[in-house]
């Protein structure tokens, strides 16, 4: 599948680990280099804003699409390829999603959850097809994912659900996927 745009859901914190911080680096590095455009939430801090930085820096293309309900909460980035502010989240999943080729869930919060389960639902009611991609980088998002094979086991999904997204625990078979 060729994947130009890449959405990316995750964290807005600087207050995490290291570590975590450092991935969204190296993805924008990375996504920079392989040509393909980030769309993104907006924001110019945590895993989120070092993805962006990251892409701008090594010349790459960057849509920001961030609500006007945020800024009482955090900053949308300035140095943006694109930043596009809208209304309300819903505006922003909508916009994000009908710009992006794949969705990608880095670590991050309540919010990256908000948004890897809206556009999961709607791969569920087949809305779109377009790949989901979880990024386990260091066993973050372990619970998650036994949470996720829980509810299909118990039968609260269907199996098939399982095929709806992929999980990777390594960075490089996920830049394979991707083609970074």
């Amino acid at each position: 599948m060729d994947i130009g745009t890449l959405c990316v859901f995750c964290g807005a914190q600087n207050a995490v680990p290291q570590k975590h911080l450092d991935i969204g680096t190296e993805l924008g590095k990375r996504m920079a280099a392989g040509n393909k455009k980030l769309v993104y939430g907006g924001g110019d801090c945590g895993v989120m804003g070092r993805i962006a930085n990251a892409v701008m820096q090594h010349g790459g293309w960057v849509t920001g699409v961030f609500p006007r309900s945020l800024r009482d909460i955090e900053n949308e980035h300035k140095s943006l390829t694109e930043i596009i502010i809208v209304d309300g989240m819903h505006e922003r999943k909508q916009l994000m999603y009908e710009r992006s080729d794949a969705f990608l869930v880095l670590p991050g919060g309540f919010g990256t959850l908000d948004e890897l389960f809206e556009i999961l639902t709607w791969k569920q009611l087949r809305l779109h097809n377009k790949p989901i991609l979880i990024f386990n980088h260091l066993g973050y998002w372990d619970h998650l994912v036994a949470l996720m094979e829980n509810i299909i086991q118990t039968g609260f999904a269907r199996m098939e659900n399982k095929d709806y997204y992929l999980v990777f625990n390594e960075f490089e078979a996920l830049a394979e996927y991707l083609e970074i």
